[in-house]
Parts: C-alpha cells; structure tokens; sequence
C-alpha cells in the first residue's frame, strides 16, 4: 500500500548495523558482569538484539521537548490530586493507601528529590503517541545506560546521547555530603530488581556515597525519619531510592511504617508513594476534575474510558489493569490469544473500577531481515528534564516482558558521549 510505504519511510529511525558476533559476545558478557544485567535470556531468546535503534537528531530533539512537557504536567496534576482525596476512590488505589493519604499534606514534602518518571513513547499512523507513564518505579536502567553505552563503542554515525543511571546517580549526590547512607529499597526476593538496585548502587558508590540495598521491612521511622534498621547497625538514612511498586507497600504490617512513603516522610525519597496518584492508568478519567493544563497529554495519550462505557469486542479498544506493569494483563485484540482476551474480558467486566479501555493505535514497524519489529521508547525525566531513553522491540505491538531490549542512539558524527 501506498500510504503504508510513505509512512515507513517517513519513520524517525532506522535500525542501525549489527554489532559483528565477537564483538557482541564480549558486550553481552560485560552487561552481565559490570552492568549487573542477569536476565540476558528469556525463554529460548536472547533479550539483547545485536543492532542498535538509531533515532533522527530532529526526532530526538522533539522527544525532549515532549517528555519535558509531559513531565511538568504530570508533576502538578499529582500535586492537585493529593489535595483532592475525593477522587482517589476513581484511581484502583488500594483502601488502606486512601485512608493514608487522607492524613494531610506532609507527603508533599518528599515529591521533588530526584523525581524520576519513564514515558513510553510510540511511533504511529498518526505520530507519536504514548501508552503510559511509569511514574512510580520505572525500571529498564541497566539496558538503558550500561547496555547502550557498550554498543555505542562498536557504532559509527551514532551516539549514546544520555547515561540515565549517571544523571539519577548525580542528581541524588547533589542533595547529600559525601559518605551518607542511601537505602535502595526494593522486592529483595526478585533477581530482576535486585540487578537494578546494584547497578545503581554501583554508580552512587561511585559518587562517593555509601549504599544499603534493603527490604522495605528494614527501615525504621522516627519522628519522620528513616533509619536503617533489622538486622542491619541501626543508622540514620540520608536518602531513599523506591524501587518497590507503592500499591504493595499496605502489604507489610503497619508497624513497618510503610506509610511515611506516603506521608510525613521527612528522609527525602526518589519516588514518594504519592506518585501512584499518576501511575493509575485510570488517572485520565479524572482529568476534568483538575484545574491544571494537560495539553501534552491529551494530546498524546490514546482516548482513555471506564471499561463499562465501551463494547469490550469492539478491536478498537485495548484493556488494561489500572496498576499494571510490564505490560501484564494487557488484551488487545488482535494479538491477545482467543483464552487470554476471554480471562481479560471476565476480569474488566468483574471488576472494572481496577481496569480502563483505551483506544487503539497503529504502530508503524521497522522490518529487520523480513521480521516486523514495533520500537516502543521510556523517555527518562528527572526532576522535569530528559535524562535518558530505554529502548524495546516486540514482534507483535505488545511491550511485554517477551520484549527484546534495544541500545537506543542518536544520529550523529560526534565521538560517545561523556557520562554526566
């Protein structure tokens, strides 16, 4: 088709050359061992393509611009949205978090200490288009930094244009004097976590900090403050990295404290539990009671409903679990097997305050030695300004775990780039 072809044409990448197999090998044995990178292997697919996504210089340049504005607005509607516990009930918020954030504003104060935010960018029929924001704990930083950063060696006419890990790194090593305790709190239990938290462990010690990679379970709260404790020397915490998805935090006993992540938490953290307020998918369905501007968003998110206002057969809608990650749970149509599109219908239909639907969009696909790929890109933001992007390429239009991950690089014939 004619208007098919134009558009791939068109597109604001290419797929760069592959990465020779000695070469290769030897990155993919260096993500392993000095990236932390573990899950290398899904199934019988190596998760690390050999050949980079090469975005157009202008294509980069407007995602800046895109994820900066996107990142303001999403910042100021969480800020209306604490103040407005009357809307909370419509967000999937487990009860315990609502009943917590009805205490008070104290929660305010940990929002703006290396907030980190990741938007999942697509490249469509109608341009670019996003799926969600992971406001909460976004993950992909091992590929994003260390990965991308190693096959930037091996290209020519490409750069490796921000390290993430590096900005985050620096932004927390501003805050504190050199020597002070950072708790990387995460599910200790999970290998997949675990490999982010040490590379990014690695890269502040690397800053002269010192680092505890730890449970939520072995903080202590004071008056406020956290401090290291459980088996661990008890110790006064400088700064929190959240690497532990909010809505399980009601799942440790309340004398764990879990609800200083929310509120009165005086130890400044990266992310607060208050940014669940934006990570809910179902967020969109109250934006008309906010007084703040969105056109970013609205511009760029597909039309979102309450799954009850829509034909669930209908393929122009997908359904999504408002507190979904890593692409589970999420039916489209036509990619979603006849078994899995049913379960997905019970679910949304049984409990549609945790769902919504969202409008479909055509990818348009890179192809790659005869296999359609559909790049979709996490543009970093922190504290409002771009600081990296985390590149992955499925075969069918669904970024799910079966992803492949892919070095993301900017045109260009300037030497790699230094880490900030």
């Amino acid at each position: 088709m004619v208007l098919e072809s134009n558009i791939i044409m068109n597109t604001p990448w290419h797929i760069g050359t592959e990465v020779r197999l000695a070469a290769f090998t030897e990155i993919r044995r260096r993500t392993i061992f000095e990236c932390c990178k573990w899950d290398v292997q899904v199934e019988d697919t190596n998760t690390l393509c050999p050949f980079p996504l090469v975005l157009k210089r202008e294509a980069w340049n407007d995602l800046v611009q895109l994820g900066e504005q996107l990142a303001s607005e999403t910042l100021r509607a969480e800020e209306e949205l604490f103040a407005r516990p009357d809307l909370h009930g419509s967000l999937a918020l487990p009860g315990a978090i609502r009943r917590a954030l009805r205490a008070g504003p104290q929660a305010l104060n940990a929002i703006g200490a290396a907030r980190l935010m990741r938007f999942d960018f697509h490249w469509t029929t109608d341009g670019w288009r996003i799926s969600e924001v992971n406001s909460d704990v976004p993950g992909g930083f091992v590929e994003a930094s260390g990965f991308s950063r190693l096959v930037a060696t091996e290209v020519s006419n490409a750069s490796f244009e921000i390290d993430a890990v590096a900005i985050y790194a620096q932004t927390i090593a501003r805050r504190l004097p050199p020597g002070e305790l950072v708790a990387l709190v995460h599910a200790t239990a999970y290998s997949d976590d675990r490999q982010v938290m040490q590379f990014v462990a690695r890269t502040l010690n690397e800053r002269g900090l010192r680092t505890a990679l730890v449970s939520p379970e072995h903080l202590e709260w004071r008056d406020g403050r956290a401090w290291l404790g459980g088996p661990f020397p008890p110790e006064s915490l400088g700064f929190i990295v959240r690497f532990f998805p909010a809505e399980w935090l009601p799942e440790l006993p309340r004398r764990s404290g879990w609800q200083h992540f929310f509120i009165g938490g005086r130890t400044p953290m990266s992310n607060p539990g208050t940014a669940l307020l934006t990570q809910s998918k179902r967020c969109p369905l109250v934006w008309k009671a906010l007084r703040g501007k969105l056109d970013g968003w609205r511009s760029l998110l597909p039309e979102t409903r309450d799954p009850r206002q829509v034909d669930m057969n209908n393929p122009e809608w997908i359904l999504k679990p408002a507190l979904g990650r890593v692409g589970d749970g999420i039916g489209i149509r036509s990619v979603t097997s006849a078994k899995q599109w049913l379960q997905i219908q019970r679910a949304a239909r049984r409990y549609p305050d945790h769902w919504i639907a969202q409008r479909y969009f055509e990818q348009v696909p890179l192809v790659h030695e005869g296999q359609r790929l559909f790049p979709c890109l996490g543009i970093y933001t922190i504290d409002e300004r771009v600081a990296g992007v985390y590149g992955r390429v499925s075969t069918n239009g669904l970024t799910d775990f079966r992803a492949r991950d892919i070095a993301v690089l900017v045109e260009s014939t300037e030497p790699l780039a230094a880490a900030i």
